[in-house]
């Protein structure tokens, strides 16, 4: 409506679409977005020039750098019917692998034998310390990893264990864990950083004074298995992650070799989470990968 003598009034443009800074580069396939949030504390990411500040929103039209390297955010629509697929990795952690990407003492890490991809990296889903083994997940989507990791999610992780017996003698004389100690596992104890519990205890058999159960946790605090078992009087000899939400190790897939996971899986797991996979005709290979061979690029 014009009135005369005034100036016509317009309803004002549109803003672009924008979205949570760590949630761009986590899409990016930078990393998870708890560590993506660290990284624009520590400055190491600049908008339009200037230092970013955590919880700042940006749009496509926006200059986004790390480290000084520009970052070109992903097509919209990750995650929907026709954006960016997304690709997961299953890995068969080995025994004196670290979970970083560099490490300044040399030793061996967990990304040193995967396969080049064309966009992004790969981003560990969760993390397990040096001396333990067993099933880690990979994937290009961190929005996908964040969901994963996140404990809201409820993702269930389930170890297989080999308790010590010594030091408890009605554990060493009857060859397994005092039932009430199991009870109080699960009923939850008190750690240095609040309270834990096992989901679920399963025995698994032993021999000696060595005894193996499966035990399931939901919030993967660190080191929370080998202190749970600790707050007890007991110590962990062996740890192995044998499952993670819907993904199991695979008795094939040998350690330090990675497989592809076939399109029904990553359906399911994205689906656990609230996510979809994009369609894409292109396919992974899914067959194990040769042990410490030159990474192949996807």
């Amino acid at each position: 409506m014009t009135v005369k003598g005034k100036t016509p009034i317009q309803s004002p443009s549109p803003s672009p679409a924008s979205e949570k800074l760590q949630k761009v580069l986590a899409a990016a396939g930078l990393g998870s977005r708890r560590a993506l949030e660290y990284w624009i504390e520590a400055g190491r990411v600049s908008v339009n020039g200037a230092r970013a500040k955590l919880g700042a929103r940006v749009s496509r039209s926006d200059l986004i750098r790390v480290d000084g390297r520009r970052i070109s955010p992903p097509p919209s629509g990750a995650g929907k019917p026709d954006g960016p697929r997304i690709r997961v990795l299953r890995y068969h952690k080995p025994p004196g692998e670290i979970c970083s990407r560099v490490d300044p003492e040399g030793r061996p890490t967990v990304f040193d034998g995967l396969p080049n991809i064309s966009q992004g990296r790969w981003i560990a889903v969760g993390r397990l310390d040096i001396g333990t083994s067993g099933l880690l997940l990979f994937t290009n989507a961190g929005e996908l990893a964040h969901r994963l990791m996140h404990p809201a999610s409820g993702m269930e992780r389930e170890y297989a264990v080999r308790v010590s017996l010594w030091g408890i003698e009605e554990a060493v004389t009857c060859r397994a864990v005092p039932e009430e100690l199991l009870e109080r596992l699960e009923m939850g104890v008190e750690l240095e950083d609040g309270p834990a519990r096992f989901e679920r205890i399963m025995d698994a058999g032993g021999q000696g004074q060595n005894h193996w159960y499966h035990v399931v946790i939901k919030e993967g605090k660190t080191h929370e298995v080998r202190r749970l078992w600790e707050a007890v009087g007991l110590r962990v000899s062996r740890l192995i992650r044998v499952r993670y939400g819907p993904i199991q190790l695979m008795r094939r897939l040998l350690p330090g070799r990675w497989e592809a996971l076939p399109e029904s899986e990553i359906v399911q797991l994205a689906k656990c989470v609230g996510l979809t996979q994009p369609r894409d005709p292109t396919s992974l290979r899914t067959r194990p990968s040769p042990r410490r061979r030159n990474p192949r690029r996807l």
